[in-house]
């Protein structure tokens, strides 16, 4: 039987109970057990697929084409292992089960209520990812904070598991804030005796209060939290906030917090083994130079609506021993070439990430325009992939209205177009190509270098896609296409040969969702390599402020 931790958070929102689950994770796994990571979004979206990018960050999308949450992306990248379907819940998804069963009398006539049918279905997924991976360690965590009136079913149904499971088998975990006020010079404990009263009123009574705060806490606090909290002094773990969230892990360990999880739980198991994490943190701690890297984006308004790309450029760096230094660029800022080479001048590399709609389409072209003409280093991801095959189709095939089909319905050059099985008025939720798809990688490409494989699986999530029909035409005038799905029906990779291009690549997949933190991907490890080279040539003094 699994063992269940519940991660729940309270005072406010957005305290990293991922980060704390996730760093939780991987101690774990350090230890040589099996973890399987979830989290339960009490929002009434399906999933957050057709939510905007600048109100909820990016969307992470698993091997099976699930399309979740971002912290689903921080278990990846810290724990290591793919997760599935079973990985994320939603209030939306409950709800449409729930009624889904009940107009096929799946209930028999009985009355539908939140209590038992709605927890009943929580639970049954709660105990799915359990049943369907085997993990000895099941982290669960519980989006929003205690006292959410959206989020009350879902502890209810951790509640009942606990009982059902026994103590021996479940541990509740709650991250608070303790926050600092400066005019009396202390931390208050208040915030956090309330939201565990709260949650004690649910009947769930917490067994380790990780505490969020900016600077250490005195150990009068955190006794005082221990005494009106009802937890023992030892289970009072701090998480104050470093400068790379890789090293809240280590921190955790020094906390002593998965030793007192495994003895909570009756898990015996060695001491962690986190050679490779630490290895890993001493080259974040001294990278050799700095390369500076722009990011071409439509949401630069929410960093976290690039997430993933933002973290595979941080693995890359810390594989090439570079601290990364990101410039945001509006790609909506771009509106002519004067206004590219005043905004592009000071990067090692330009990256154009993915996206949906025409707004800044035009601001990217001219960013990839710049990138190829002044043989700069350039990565374009899905969306950056089609920016880059239009800008070419412009300026080297000279067909001046070349575009895609999702922003020009006019255009006689469709380079990007739905395929013929796409035709028509299709709902938005779910309908894209998502999950991962082989990649057969042609010989003699940068592509080929830079897996080092013939063919590799890499996740999708796009509608659009390369027109095929044209593709003699940019063979001809020398775009190589290096990536293909198996049958030859779809590209999947483009490029620049190397005589032309130092660094010229665009991919229709999200690499950076396959990224790690102790094993960057080829393509961004080859990309930050390529633009710390660039740097080394130009021997520009860079402004990276």
């Amino acid at each position: 039987m699994s063992k269940f931790i519940f991660v729940t958070g309270g005072v406010v929102s957005g305290l990293g109970k991922g980060i704390t689950a996730a760093s939780l994770g991987r101690l774990l796994k350090a230890r040589g057990l099996k973890v399987a990571s979830q989290k339960l979004d009490p929002y009434m979206n399906i999933d957050p697929g057709t939510m905007s990018p600048l109100q909820h960050g990016e969307v992470f999308v698993t091997d099976d084409g699930t399309e979740t949450d971002l912290d689903l992306g921080h278990y990846e990248r810290f724990i290591d292992e793919d997760l599935n379907k079973f990985s994320n819940l939603t209030s939306g998804k409950v709800y449409w089960n729930v009624l889904s069963k009940e107009r096929r009398g799946e209930y028999l006539g009985k009355t539908v209520q939140i209590i038992p049918h709605v927890t009943d279905e929580i639970k049954s997924f709660i105990y799915s990812l359990s049943q369907k991976t085997g993990a000895d360690v099941v982290i669960t965590e519980i989006g929003g904070t205690i006292g959410d009136i959206e989020s009350q079913p879902f502890l209810e149904a951790i509640r009942q598991i606990g009982i059902e499971v026994g103590k021996e088998n479940r541990l509740y975990i709650h991250v608070t804030l303790v926050p600092y006020l400066a005019s009396s010079k202390e931390h208050k404990s208040k915030p956090t005796q309330h939201s565990v009263k709260e949650m004690q009123g649910l009947g769930l009574f917490p067994d380790i209060i990780v505490t969020r705060s900016d600077e250490k806490i005195e150990q009068s606090i955190k006794d005082k939290i221990a005494l009106f909290c009802n937890v023992r002094p030892e289970c009072v773990i701090e998480n104050t906030t470093l400068d790379s969230l890789y090293k809240v892990p280590l921190m955790l360990l020094d906390e002593n917090m998965d030793q007192i999880v495994c003895d909570s739980l009756g898990l015996k198991t060695p001491k962690p083994d986190m050679t490779d994490w630490n290895d890993m943190i001493y080259k974040l701690d001294h990278p050799i130079s700095e390369v500076c890297i722009g990011i071409v984006g439509k949401y630069t308004a929410l960093h976290d609506a690039y997430l993933s790309v933002i973290e595979s450029l941080n693995h890359a760096g810390i594989q090439n021993r570079r601290k990364v230094v990101i410039r945001w660029i509006e790609s909506s800022d771009i509106r002519s070439d004067q206004d590219a080479q005043s905004l592009l001048k000071q990067c090692d590399g330009i990256l154009v990430p993915g996206g949906f709609g025409n707004r800044g389409i035009e601001g990217m072209v001219i960013a990839a325009r710049y990138a190829r003409t002044h043989k700069v280093p350039y990565f374009g991801i899905c969306l950056g992939m089609q920016v880059a095959v239009i800008e070419f189709a412009r300026d080297v095939l000279l067909w001046s209205d070349a575009d895609s089909g999702e922003f020009s319905e006019t255009t006689s050059h469709p380079v990007i177009a739905l395929m013929p099985d796409q035709m028509g008025n299709i709902p938005k939720g779910g309908t894209m190509r998502l999950g991962s798809y082989p990649c057969v990688i042609s010989d003699g490409t940068l592509l080929r270098s830079l897996y080092k494989a013939s063919e590799v699986g890499e996740r999708h999530r796009h509608r659009y896609e390369f027109s095929n029909s044209l593709k003699s035409d940019f063979e001809k005038a020398g775009l190589v296409f290096s990536g293909t799905s198996p049958d030859g029906r779809l590209v999947e990779a483009c490029e620049l040969s190397s005589s032309v291009h130092p660094f010229f690549i665009g991919v229709q997949y999200h690499p950076e969702f396959k990224s790690r933190p102790v094993k960057a991907h080829p393509i961004f490890d080859g990309f930050v390599k390529a633009s710390s080279e660039f740097s080394k040539s130009t021997a520009v003094s860079r402004d990276y402020n």
